[in-house]
């Protein structure tokens, strides 16, 4: 079994693609075509038309979670894919802010259309919390369970209900699992809910104790060097063999796992094509 991966959105990109905050793949396996998360504009269809990638191809979209850097491309997508199944959980209809300082006034950074207007464009939303099996061998993980004492949530992340802001647990943060004959491949949004609690959970679905690649953001870029430093450790507990990294994994952490990991690293970025194992 072959897993292809193209990268069509991320913050940085290779030569005749364009950067964007956020984070779109391509994943093509065994016939299937499935799109995770969207980026934050235009730049995943730009870069699918750049990569003479067919758009009306894709048979399903999977959102990782909630944010505008994962959504906001949903709009200029469907104008080319038309009516398709956007898996997710429910929880990405929150009002989700964010307030990075103290006293500065909070952002809006949830999905920056309404779902009327989605739907309008052929959007058919499955909003679940369970796993979804989206081809053989192909699932998400719906929601992934808090296990590690270290992988917590972003305390200036939050949602707006019932008029007052509550801490957002992210429990609509989610992953896309390919169950291969060489190892579990784990694409990841931003991990909100941690790298290793998802990992984990992924083994925990699939019977599949072995995680051969991990693709995607990694939510390290506010990470204590603690947190890097266990995060390495369990992840060579699992004996990962290839880490290609993305978007808010942010260049101290992706350093140091260059430096772990050696030949199995790269930073994926838009415009970077993979073919595993």
């Amino acid at each position: 079994m072959e897993v292809r991966i193209t990268t069509l959105s991320e913050n940085t990109a290779t030569y005749g693609y364009i950067a964007e905050w956020g984070l779109s793949i391509l994943v093509e396996v065994e016939g299937a075509r499935i799109l995770m998360d969207t980026g934050l504009s235009f730049s995943a269809t730009h870069n699918a038309q750049i990569a003479g990638i067919d758009l009306t191809s894709i048979d399903r979209i999977v959102l990782s979670h909630g944010h505008a850097d994962h959504t906001g491309g949903l709009y200029d997508l469907l104008k080319k894919t038309g009516e398709i199944e956007i898996v997710a959980h429910p929880d990405i209809w929150d009002a989700k802010y964010v307030q990075r300082g103290q006293g500065e006034t909070e952002r809006y950074i949830g999905i920056p259309f309404r779902r009327e207007t989605l739907e309008d464009l052929g959007a058919k939303f499955n909003l679940t919390s369970e796993p979804v099996h989206i081809a053989n061998h192909v699932m998400t993980t719906g929601q992934i369970p808090m296990r590690t004492e270290y992988e917590q949530i972003g305390s200036h992340l939050c949602i707006h209900k019932d008029g007052i802001s509550i801490p957002d647990k992210l429990a609509d943060d989610l992953a896309l699992i390919i169950n291969t004959d060489f190892g579990l491949v784990v694409i990841l949004g931003c991990a909100h809910r941690g790298v290793i609690n998802t990992l984990n959970h992924a083994r925990d679905l699939t019977g599949n104790e072995t995680v051969y690649a991990v693709i995607g953001g990694t939510h390290l870029f506010l990470a204590s060097d603690e947190q890097i430093n266990k995060t390495i450790v369990d992840l060579k507990k699992l004996g990962v063999q290839r880490l290609l990294v993305s978007h808010c994994t942010g260049f101290r952490a992706s350093s140091r796992l260059a430096q772990k990991f050696g030949d199995g690293f790269v930073l994926n970025n838009a415009g970077s094509q993979f073919t595993l194992p």
